[in-house]
């Protein structure tokens, strides 16, 4: 007899057709999937539960060819300490990760011009200091005293066909202002003036300026490419020519300025 006197029934995967273990399976719409099929997903997809075996297979197909965008990216700036962002200005193309192993993780590779937009958010949580009574019981101060907490929140919008945003939090924990000398509250803290308050602030608008900065670039060049060339006069040949793709004459194969 199996768990609760119920006789456990193998399910196979639909994906790699393995059998799938006790607590392995990973329910799709129309069909089941094991944890290591599962494991090889994006991790910024969150609809499993509605999606098909076949909208399955075609993601765990981009998430093969994505090895490839993984192999070639070359890391020229990174923003972060636990989730980074990882930059490469040449390619116009940006990950995020906390994976040290980049191959071994496969993140997804993003380009620059599928970013719609991006957020950055301070959440303030405040809580009340209490001290213990002659009776053993917490009670307020008078007047209350409390400690401030921050969190430093990012999330970038993209075109993807299996997310639309990649969220995550800068700081690995709350950053906490007053907390060996709490305040009255009316005495709220220049949290400013805290030295990780201001790192991860930094940190934040320097990861919204950089993406929203590559997002208008990139589009431009794009557009700037699709546009219609206009014909002008080779300074070698004199002929009135449309440059090519390398900015030559088509007749007498010369830069054309």
């Amino acid at each position: 007899m199996g768990l609760f006197g119920k006789v456990f029934e193998k399910k196979q995967c639909s994906i790699c057709g393995n059998d799938i273990g006790l607590l392995g399976n990973r329910k799709l719409e129309d069909g089941n999937m094991c944890k290591e099929c599962a494991a090889k997903l994006s991790p910024f997809f969150s609809d499993r539960r509605s999606s098909t075996v076949a909208a399955i297979e075609e993601q765990l197909a981009y998430r093969e060819a994505n090895k490839d965008e993984v192999k070639a990216f070359h890391t020229t700036r990174t923003i972060g300490e636990n989730m980074k962002l990882l930059v490469d200005e040449d390619a116009k193309k940006f990950i995020v990760t906390r994976a040290r192993n980049l191959e071994e993780a496969n993140p997804d590779v993003i380009k620059f011009s599928d970013v719609t937009g991006v957020d950055f958010k301070i959440d303030e949580d405040k809580s009340e200091e209490k001290r213990e009574d002659k009776d053993g019981n917490m009670v307020s101060y008078n007047p209350p005293k409390y400690i401030f907490e921050y969190d430093f929140n990012i999330t970038i919008h993209v075109n993807n066909p299996y997310f639309d945003d990649i969220s995550f939090q800068l700081n690995s924990s709350s950053v906490q202002i007053n907390e060996d000398n709490p305040l009255p509250i009316s005495q709220k803290p220049n949290e400013r003036q805290n030295r990780d308050y201001q790192q991860y602030e930094k940190m934040g608008n320097d990861i919204k300026n950089i993406l929203t900065v590559a997002r208008q670039e990139a589009r431009h060049d794009r557009e700037a490419a699709a546009a219609p060339k206009k014909p002008v006069i080779c300074p070698l040949c004199g002929a009135t020519t449309v440059p090519d793709a390398a900015g030559c004459c088509e007749y007498c194969g010369g830069p054309v300025k």
